[in-house]
């Protein structure tokens, strides 16, 4: 936790003269309405009028609603023989403060003006949950949580601010009571601890949850957790990985090392100890190449692994079912929904299998017979219209995903699988060969798998954009800045779904 106080000397007036102004940003599932209704209710047992708005939204992720509290002295008001008017919404520059429930509502909150820096104490989560432009972006679409926390930062009077939903899932709790903790610890309203919690009692749910996840949020902002900072156990490979592990010790550059064991860790859970022992093979030249024409940074060796573990590992329907049926993919759903251990939780998957997908995991010739044979698709397409809902908590539909799982057992034999392979050993070839005229170069065409991935129309899009890469390779080479250009036109490609601007940049390499 940290609370950060901005230079402006101004404090807000919590006088008896104007009402204190509360906004709450939260999303669908987070308890913010009952966040609210806890403030309402602490209000009015402490003889302050209370009024609460909201306002839902269903923008992006499930809908960010805000929840708007003015609460004025019932003292205040009989002095002056009438009742205070107060605001259904929040006003920019006019609140007191603002909670949020996650890292980007809070920058949202400082870029709307409800956050200024003479008045308002923010109190938010760090945690993230990504929009929907994060998740659908070609490339990493992310937005930089450290400008976030800087925006946060530089628009609030004070900032109180600690990943508040790991707080509340330790005590088995939603987000709401943790904040409410926070809220009480950062002393900006008139009210004791004790009077916070006697309004969760009221409330009567998840009492005892409630209770401990606000005495968490609240020790937070009080800059005290009460907790040490244990540094999370670095995982060790598994005993069958141990001779890869050394092998990849002995044979490859220290700074390497990270990514080649992660990869090894991935294409071994992927396939077996032996598609790990392939990858390794795989890169033995790339090693020698980058020793030769590289620097001691191992730029060629990291990439060329980085993206190679990744190729190696595409989502076919095997991988994507033994995912779904994995135990510890069921234990984090249970752990997501609370549920307790009398509850039974079931898991639905709605599944749309495609003539390709299915081709993919087929033998060779048996995939392409079916990628010829037109009325074998339709039908297919008939019998899969509209997709299928499989309950994997079931027997039925556990073994169903199962059986599709096992066919990683064929994998090598399948269409996808001799494909890729191929596509993969030409790349590696033309690395090598680069790596020895231009090895700036070299590490650009290392990292354009980068456009290969998603599966679907995002795949297809992927491919046709890569193999425009390697098709203007031939007119880039020879030039002094080919490495730039090649860069260029891959960003270009990941920026923009659609493909135009990356034609667009074609033609002018064609030029």
């Amino acid at each position: 936790m940290t609370a950060t106080l901005h230079p402006s000397e101004r404090v807000p007036d919590h006088t008896d003269t104007r009402a204190i102004t509360i906004a709450i940003l939260a999303m669908g599932g987070e308890g913010g309405g009952v966040l609210a209704d806890w403030i309402v209710d602490l209000a009015e047992e402490n003889g302050y009028l209370a009024q609460t708005t909201s306002v839902p939204g269903v923008a992006q992720r499930t809908g960010t609603t805000i929840y708007y509290i003015e609460l004025f002295p019932e003292k205040a008001a009989k002095a002056a023989g009438k009742d205070p008017v107060l605001a259904l919404m929040p006003v920019p520059g006019e609140v007191d403060v603002v909670i949020a429930s996650e890292l980007m509502e809070a920058a949202r909150a400082a870029q709307r003006g409800l956050v200024s820096p003479d008045r308002t104490t923010l109190i938010a989560s760090t945690h993230r949950v990504y929009s929907m432009t994060e998740k659908t972006a070609v490339a990493d679409g992310r937005v930089d949580a450290g400008k976030l926390m800087e925006s946060a930062r530089a628009g609030a009077r004070v900032f109180v601010h600690d990943d508040f939903a790991q707080i509340a899932a330790q005590n088995n709790c939603v987000i709401s009571a943790a904040l409410l903790g926070a809220l009480a610890g950062s002393k900006v309203l008139p009210f004791s601890r004790n009077a916070f919690e006697k309004a969760i009692q009221r409330g009567g749910v998840g009492v005892a949850a409630s209770i401990a996840a606000f005495a968490a949020g609240f020790a937070s902002a009080q800059g005290n957790t009460g907790q040490a900072q244990v540094e999370a156990a670095k995982p060790r490979a598994s005993w069958r990985l141990k001779e890869l592990s050394t092998r990849a010790e002995k044979e490859f550059p220290a700074a390497g090392q990270e990514i080649l064991q992660a990869g090894i860790e991935r294409l071994a859970d992927y396939q077996d100890e032996g598609y790990a022992a392939e990858y390794l093979d795989s890169l033995a030249p790339i090693a020698q190449a980058d020793a030769q024409y590289g620097s001691d940074d191992a730029a060629l060796l990291r990439e060329t692994a980085r993206y190679l573990a990744l190729w190696m590992s595409y989502e076919d329907a095997s991988r994507v079912a033994d995912l779904k049926i994995r135990r510890s993919r069921f234990r984090r759903v249970e752990h997501q929904v609370r549920a307790s251990g009398t509850q039974l939780v079931q898991v639905r998957e709605f599944l749309y299998p495609r003539t390709e997908e299915i081709a993919d995991v087929l033998p060779e010739w048996l995939g392409k017979w079916l990628m010829g044979a037109n009325w074998m698709q339709g039908l297919i397409e008939r019998f899969a219209r509209g997709g299928q809902i499989v309950e994997t908590t079931s027997l039925s539909g556990f073994l169903k995903l199962y059986c599709i799982a096992q066919l990683r057992r064929s994998r090598r034999g399948s269409l996808r699988f001799r494909r890729e392979m191929r596509r993969i050993r030409e790349w590696l070839a033309l690395i090598s060969e680069v790596a020895a005229s231009d090895y700036a170069l070299a590490v650009e065409i290392a990292e354009c798998p980068r456009l290969l991935k998603g599966y679907g129309d995002t795949h297809a899009r992927g491919e046709k954009n890569y193999a425009a890469l390697m098709g203007a390779l031939p007119r880039l080479r020879g030039n002094a800045d080919a490495a730039e250009k090649l860069r260029k036109l891959r960003e270009t490609a990941l920026a923009d779904d659609s493909g135009d601007k990356l034609t667009a940049a074609m033609r002018q390499v064609a030029a």
